[in-house]
C-alpha cells in the first residue's frame, strides 16, 4: 500500500493529486522552485522539497533532484502530473530503480507511445520528411515529439516558412520539455480533436470510457473540452474505442491514458497520438462516470485490479480553460497579483479546479492556467448554459483573462449547434474579442463609487445630502471612458448618460436604472491602477486613467515594446544597428510562460536601436528594439494614378 506520494508537477494538478491522497489517507509531498516558493500546492502538502531556481530546465525537469526530493521526504511513490517530465521513460525508470512506485505506465509503454513519431509508426503511419515535402503537401503541422500542451506546434502554409517554424519549434519543445525533437504531419483544415480516455490495469483489463471533444484551441492548446463528443455517429465511436483499446494492448500499457484522434469533416478518423498520462481535461470524463481517475491510478499502481467493465456514462460535461491572458492581443500571458478568484455557487454539477487562491502571484515562468471551471448536467446544453452563467458571475480580479472569451464561446451559435472544429478561433476570434457591451455603465459606477469613498458617505438619489457642492461638473476616466457628474442634493446628475439615473451609491455598490431596468454594480480598487466592476450582466476591469495625458508617456514612433515579461531567448540572424528589416520580418523571440513569442518589424526600414539581448530578462513594455519606417519611392504608374 502507497502511504506516501510525491506529485512531480506544480499548481493545480498537484493540488488535484493531493486532494485524492488527503481523502484516501495518503502523505503529500511538494517540490518546488524558487518562483513557486509560496504557492498553493506548496501550502496544502504534508512536507516540501526545494528545487533551486526558476527555469523548468534547473527546476522540475531534473528528474534527478526530484528522486533526491522524493527519498530525502520519505515518499514511496511518486506522481508526475501531466507535463514536464509526465512522459518521460528514463525520468519513470529513475523512479522506480530507487525503489519508490511510479504511478504512471511502464517505462516501455512511454518510450513506445510518448514519441509521437514512433507512436504513428507502431500505429501503421508515418510522419513527413521535411526535405521531400512540396507544395502540394501544404498545409503542414509542426509537432514535438515529446510533450503536449501546444507547445513546439506550428501550422506551415507556405513552404519559404517551414526551415523557420522546424527552428521555432524545436527550441520552444526543447524549453518546455528536455526534448527538441519535432516532426511534420499533414494539417487537417476544420477538423475535429476527439479524444479516448483509457484506464488500463496489469491483469488485462482496458477501459475506453468515452469520448471528449477538445476541438476548441487557442495555439494548438486547448480552451474548452467537452464529454461526450457531440454528434459523432455510434459507429465512428466504437471504432474510436476499439482503436484506443488496442493502442494500449499494443504497449502493455498499465494506468490512466488517452488517445487522440483528427476527424475529418468527411467523417475519417486519423491517429494523432497517445498521451501516457493524466489530461488536463480528466475532470469532465470523471463527471459523466462518476470516478476519480487519480484513485483509480494510485489503486492500479498498488496492484489492484478494475472492474472488468467501467460504469456507465451519465450526462454531459464541460471545461473551460481559464488563462491569465488577452486573446484580443494575440493571446498574450499576463502577470501579476490575483486579488479574487471566487467562482459562486459551488453546488452540485460544479467543480473548480486551481492551483491559485487570492493573493496570489502569477509570474513569468509557467503556464498562465488560473484555473479550470467544469460544469455537469444532465443534458449538453444544460451543461452549457451552467458553465456560461458560472464563469459570467465568477470574481476574477487581477490580470487580464479570457473569461469573457470563454463565455461569449459558450454561447457561439457554432458551439451551441456543436458545429465545432479546430478553426473555431481561427474564424471567430474578433467577433469574440470586441469590447463588452454595458462598459460604459461599468465606468459610471465605479466614478461614483470614487466619488462617495470618503468614510461614512453614502448617497440615495432620494434622500441623499451633499455638503459643498462643486458647481462645476466633475470629470474620471476609465478605460476609454470620460464619466462626468455633477453631485447634488437629490443624489447625483450625471452629464454624458441620458437615460441613466443614480439610484443609490456607496463606494462597494451602485444601483444604476437604465432605460427603466435598475441594474447593481460592485466596485473593488485593489490599489493596482484597475477599478474591478462585477454586476450579473458580466464583469469589467477598468484602468484609472489621469484627467491629462504626460506627455512623458509619450513613446518613439517605431519602437518595439516587451508585450508581457519574459527572457529574449533569440534575436535575428546577423540583427545590428543599421540593418535593413521588412515589414512583418521576426526580430526578437521571446519566452513567456513556457511559449515562444516572435516580435515582428512593424514596417520596413532601418534597425534604428536594438536593447534585445539573449538570455536577458525584461519586464511589460520595456524597449527591445526601434525601427525608422522607410517608405519607398512611388513607381511611374502610381505617380502617373
Amino acid at each position: 500500500m502507497i502511504s506516501s506520494v510525491l506529485v512531480a508537477n506544480r499548481g493545480e494538478i498537484a493540488c488535484r493529486v493531493f486532494r485524492t491522497c488527503r481523502e484516501l489517507g495518503i502523505a503529500t509531498v511538494a517540490v518546488y522552485s524558487d518562483a513557486d516558493a509560496s504557492a498553493l500546492h506548496v501550502r496544502e502538502a504534508d512536507a516540501a522539497v526545494r528545487l533551486p531556481g526558476a527555469a523548468p530546465a534547473d527546476t522540475y525537469l531534473r528528474g534527478d533532484l526530484i528522486v533526491k526530493a522524493a527519498l530525502a521526504a520519505g515518499a514511496d511513490a511518486v506522481h508526475p502530473g501531466y507535463g514536464f517530465l509526465s512522459e518521460n521513460a528514463e525520468f519513470a525508470r529513475a523512479v522506480a530503480d530507487a525503489g519508490l512506485v511510479w504511478i504512471g505506465p511502464p517505462p516501455s509503454a512511454i518510450e513506445a507511445m510518448a514519441s509521437k513519431t514512433r507512436a504513428k509508426e507502431l500505429m501503421g503511419g508515418a510522419p513527413l520528411d521535411p526535405a521531400t515535402v512540396t507544395e502540394a503537401d501544404l498545409p503542414l503541422l509542426v509537432k514535438a515529439a515529446a510533450g503536449g500542451g501546444g507547445r513546439g506546434m506550428r501550422v506551415v502554409r507556405e513552404l519559404a516558412a517551414l526551415e523557420g517554424e522546424l527552428e521555432a519549434a524545436a527550441s520552444e519543445a526543447a524549453s518546455a520539455f528536455g526534448d527538441g525533437e519535432v516532426f511534420l504531419e499533414p494539417y487537417i483544415e476544420r477538423g475535429r480533436h476527439v479524444e479516448v480516455q483509457v484506464l488500463a490495469d496489469a491483469y488485462g483489463t482496458v477501459w475506453a470510457l468515452g469520448t471528449r471533444d477538445c476541438s476548441l484551441q487557442r495555439r494548438h492548446q486547448k480552451v474548452i473540452e467537452e464529454s461526450p463528443a457531440p454528434g459523432l455517429p455510434a459507429a465512428l465511436v466504437a471504432t474510436l474505442h476499439e482503436s484506443a483499446v488496442e493502442a494500449a494492448r499494443a504497449v502493455g500499457y498499465r494506468g490512466a491514458g488517452t488517445v487522440e484522434f483528427l476527424v475529418s469533416p468527411q467523417g475519417r478518423s486519423h491517429f494523432l497520438e497517445m498521451n501516457t498520462r493524466l489530461q488536463v481535461e480528466h475532470p469532465v470524463t470523471e463527471a459523466v462516470f462518476g470516478l476519480d481517475l487519480v484513485a483509480l491510478q494510485l489503486r492500479v499502481a498498488e496492484g489492484s485490479a478494475l472492474p472488468k467493465t467501467p460504469p456507465p456514462a451519465n450526462g454531459h460535461a464541460v471545461e473551460a480553460r481559464l488563462y491569465a491572458e488577452d486573446p484580443s492581443k494575440g493571446w498574450t500571458p499576463q502577470t501579476g497579483v490575483l486579488h479574487e478568484l471566487a467562482v459562486p455557487g459551488a453546488a452540485p454539477g460544479l467543480r473548480v479546479d486551481t492551483g491559485y487562491t487570492a493573493g496570489d502571484s502569477i509570474g513569468v515562468h509557467y503556464d498562465p492556467m488560473i484555473a479550470k471551471v467544469i460544469a455537469w448536467a444532465p443534458t449538453r446544453g444544460e451543461a452549457v448554459r451552467r458553465l456560461a452563467h458560472a464563469l459570467r458571475r465568477a470574481r476574477l480580479h487581477g490580470p487580464v483573462t479570457n473569461r469573457e472569451l470563454l463565455v461569449r464561446s459558450l454561447e457561439h451559435p457554432e458551439f451551441i449547434g456543436a458545429q465545432i472544429d479546430t478553426g473555431f478561433y481561427e474564424r471567430n476570434l474578433d467577433a469574440l474579442t470586441v469590447p463588452a457591451e454595458g462598459e460604459r455603465h461599468a465606468a459610471v459606477a465605479a466614478a461614483l463609487a470614487d466619488a462617495v469613498s470618503r468614510p461614512g458617505t453614502t448617497v440615495t438619489a432620494r434622500l441623499g445630502a451633499w455638503r459643498n457642492l462643486p458647481s462645476q461638473a466633475q470629470l474620471k476616466v476609465y478605460g476609454d471612458h470620460e464619466v462626468r457628474y455633477r453631485p447634488t442634493r437629490g443624489g447625483f446628475e450625471l452629464v454624458d448618460d441620458p437615460g441613466v439615473r443614480v439610484v443609490t451609491a456607496d463606494a462597494r455598490r451602485v444601483r444604476l436604472e437604465i432605460d427603466g431596468v435598475v441594474r447593481h454594480f460592485d466596485v473593488t480598487d485593489h490599489g493596482d491602477g484597475h477599478v474591478h466592476v462585477d454586476s450579473p450582466t458580466g464583469a469589467h476591469s477598468l484602468a484609472v486613467q489621469p484627467r491629462f495625458a504626460d506627455p512623458q508617456d509619450r513613446t518613439r514612433p517605431g519602437s518595439l515594446l516587451a508585450p508581457m515579461p519574459g527572457t529574449v531567448v533569440r534575436v535575428g540572424d546577423g540583427l545590428a544597428e543599421g540593418s535593413r528589416v521588412r515589414e512583418g520580418q521576426p526580430l526578437v523571440w521571446l519566452e513567456a510562460m513556457k511559449m515562444e513569442h516572435r516580435i515582428v518589424s512593424p514596417a520596413s526600414g532601418i534597425l534604428t536601436a536594438l536593447h534585445a539581448v539573449p538570455g536577458r530578462q525584461v519586464e511589460v513594455g520595456a524597449l527591445l528594439a526601434v525601427v525608422n519606417e522607410v517608405v519607398a519611392p512611388a513607381t511611374q504608374e502610381e505617380t502617373a494614378s
